[in-house]
């Protein structure tokens, strides 16, 4: 089965209901749905370019990537953080829309080499106060992408999926704000650290895929904002 199959599978698992349920942290995560703020991210996966995975791990998919970007050090809102393109929903858009938008504005990517296969149920981001909505996508024509406004991002780059699963490249971040740790699910990759709601997200949708492999849950790492 391919990587893409897999995907389209669990998409048809959450909308016919039968989907597995998310990971407990969702629930302590929480905002009031009445005035939260909607957002989407495009979580997009495609064949691996032509940068090899620095892994020689056999884990599968081996020749895969996704598309993340960091965003700028100087933004007030999670700077210099790792994240999926995307951003707010427009009025009488679609989160779909939406996320194809963002991505286009932020990575410059051509938007019809992207197939949608589905979107994941909205997530809730108490710090800014927003309802997002992850749109899971392949890549059939990839386009060269980049960085388009460096007062947005500072770098666009291609993962390796096999770099993200091994588990030499798994710890768990932790973040003290108010006298209160707060853990979360990380990788560590292309000499940053992809923590907090994208770690979330990555590393729940590798275990609903099956992708996952065993990683010491009890190697922290410190994130100083």
């Amino acid at each position: 089965m391919t990587a893409r199959q897999d995907l389209l599978n669990l998409v048809a698992a959450i909308e016919a209901g039968t989907g597995p349920a998310p990971h407990p942290y969702w629930r302590e995560l929480s905002v009031d749905p009445a005035v939260a703020r909607k957002a989407a991210v495009l979580m997009l996966f495609g064949a691996l370019d032509e940068v090899p995975a620095v892994s020689g791990k056999p884990l599968a998919p081996a020749d895969l990537d996704v598309l993340l970007l960091e965003r700028a050090h100087t933004l007030d809102d999670h700077p210099g953080q790792v994240a999926f393109p995307g951003g707010g929903i427009d009025p009488g858009e679609s989160p779909v829309n939406a996320a194809l938008r963002e991505a286009v504005e932020e990575t410059g990517l051509d938007a019809e080499g992207v197939e949608v296969l589905g979107a994941m149920p909205e997530l809730a981001l108490p710090r800014g106060n927003y309802l997002v909505t992850p749109v899971l996508g392949w890549w059939t024509s990839p386009s060269p992408v980049g960085v388009v406004d460096y007062g947005e991002s500072a770098q666009v780059f291609r993962i390796p999926v096999r770099d993200l699963l091994d588990p030499d490249n798994r710890v768990m971040a932790t973040v003290t704000r108010l006298g209160q740790t707060f853990l979360s699910p990380a990788f560590k990759v292309n000499n940053v650290v992809v923590w907090g709601f994208t770690g979330m997200i990555l590393n729940e949708l590798f275990d609903q895929l099956g992708w996952s492999v065993p990683w010491d849950r009890t190697r922290l790492h410190p994130i100083n904002l």
